[in-house]
């Protein structure tokens, strides 16, 4: 072997090396259904988890989720984070009626509601969901949300909604809902559009029931939050 061939060949050991090296990351990347973050958020959350509230997470809470991906919906990291966010719903402290993914860090379709249309009012959650039609004269009523302590706003929402989504088991429903759940899940899905109730109130007010209640309430992120 000639000298100017031997040096092309110890030219390209190291490039060879790079490429692999850089296959290998890209395969490992892609060997996860959810980024780094949000498997950090998953895997070291309490299964009381740590709530997003504004103005400290708008970055999260107005941003856009995209739907589960079909890895992402068959991975055990959305069973444990279905099962910390449901939870953290049901827990004293919070005892909402309704949580968003955005709201426990991870941007994606994901929400869980209490249906009080249903028998025992059940809290399910939904997968991938969509509004695909709203229905009725918008009515005021109350809302608040566990991202926006102490407040409370009167918001128009529709009496009635068709949805639909996927359930855990992949199965995909459509259905309407009417009364109050259909409130719920058009408040909930606002969520995964980065759309705060806020953002539709005729007003926004202190309730001061609240207020007492978490007086003493600390709104500080975990120490691994980024």
């Amino acid at each position: 072997m000639n000298a100017k061939k031997l040096f092309r060949k110890k030219a390209s050991l190291p490039i060879l090396l790079c490429l692999v090296v850089l296959l290998g990351f890209l395969l490992w990347k892609h060997s996860h259904p959810f980024s780094h973050w949000e498997r950090t958020v998953i895997e070291k959350s309490d299964s009381l988890m740590y709530v997003c509230v504004m103005p400290q997470d708008s970055a999260i809470l107005r941003a856009v989720s995209p739907n589960l991906s079909d890895r992402e919906l068959a991975s055990s990291e959305l069973k444990t984070l279905l099962a910390k966010m449901m939870h953290t719903l049901t827990d004293p402290s919070q005892d909402g009626v309704g949580l968003a993914a955005p709201q426990v860090g991870i941007n994606r379709r994901i929400v869980l509601v209490m249906r009080y249309d249903k028998p025992g009012q059940p809290i399910e959650p939904y997968l991938n969901i969509q509004i695909d039609s709203l229905y009725g004269t918008p009515q005021p009523g109350p809302e608040g949300c566990l991202s926006l302590p102490p407040y409370q706003g009167i918001v128009r929402r529709y009496p009635s909604v068709q949805i639909s989504y996927l359930t855990p088991d992949g199965t995909f429903v459509s259905e309407q809902v009417d009364g109050y759940s259909a409130i719920i899940f058009q408040h909930e899905c606002d969520h995964l559009d980065g759309i705060l109730y806020t953002d539709r109130a005729d007003t926004v007010y202190v309730n001061d029931a609240w207020a007492a209640e978490r007086k003493d309430f600390s709104y500080a992120k975990p120490n691994w939050w980024k």
